[in-house]
């Protein structure tokens, strides 16, 4: 292939991404756009187990601006994260084979659905136990005034790292499908991990025993369970290696 030709190529791809770029940043301003919308009833639910003799509180007339281009920014990133693996899956399908396109695509709810597990497991469980524990630290000694910004950045740093955590078991079935990993070594590591997720919880959750079983037996279970989905991947790859061996030793 020639220079220009190569030139031409990589023109081809570049406009494709930026094809794509602009679908997702339509798809993003129209998910702010609605958000932005409906961010009042966004705030009054995100906020309905502030019942701890507080209330939220702004600085400035700015803050209030602020907190609604926050929110609504937030759930537009979530909004809009299926188009963007839609979006990535069609850039890249062009280069694999009918079998690779059908199997990637099958990612993408996988991927959406456990976010948002990931995101109420952090927001139900962790985010409401921290909270009312950092409170309880209080003790009558300061007045409770939390300012706006403050608590929901609070909030999304807290609830956010829990939906990337739980994307977990599809690592787990493509560095499998790879052949990176197998069930028999995410057994040899089980103590390991155990004890790394064990002492996971016991940093995130506040310190008693009821709040440290609530966040790591959840994070067990899904090791457990991202353990049974690297073995069904790894049956499978095998299958697929065993049928590609016959196939060559066929046409030998």
């Amino acid at each position: 292939m020639s220079d220009n030709e190569n030139s031409m190529a990589l023109m081809d791809h570049l406009n494709e991404l930026r094809k794509r770029i602009i679908f997702v940043l339509v798809g993003f301003i129209a998910s702010f756009a609605v958000s932005l919308f409906f961010v009042q009833r966004i705030y009054h639910w995100l906020i309905y187990d502030l019942n701890v003799g507080a209330k939220l509180t702004v600085l400035g007339p700015s803050d209030i601006l602020k907190i609604y281009f926050l929110i609504a920014g937030f759930m537009a990133i979530v909004l809009t994260l299926p188009l963007i693996l839609w979006q990535l899956w069609a850039f890249v399908s062009p280069a694999l084979t009918p079998k690779e396109r059908r199997l990637s695509l099958s990612y993408i709810p996988p991927i959406f659905l456990l976010f948002l597990g990931g995101l109420a497991f952090g927001y139900f469980v962790i985010f409401p136990n921290i909270l009312h524990f950092l409170i309880r630290l209080n003790g009558g000694m300061f007045q409770m005034m939390f300012t706006t910004d403050k608590y929901f950045g609070f909030l999304i740093n807290l609830v956010l790292p829990f939906g990337i955590i739980f994307e977990l078991p599809v690592v787990v079935v493509f560095l499998t499908t790879l052949g990176i990993l197998s069930p028999q070594k995410m057994r040899k590591m089980r103590k390991m991990a155990y004890l790394c997720l064990v002492i996971l919880a016991t940093m995130i959750s506040p310190p008693d025993f009821v709040s440290h079983s609530m966040v790591a037996v959840p994070l067990l279970l899904l090791y457990e369970i991202c353990v049974s989905v690297c073995g069904v991947a790894y049956r499978r790859r095998q299958k697929r290696l065993a049928r590609a061996e016959q196939e060559l030793n066929a046409t030998v």
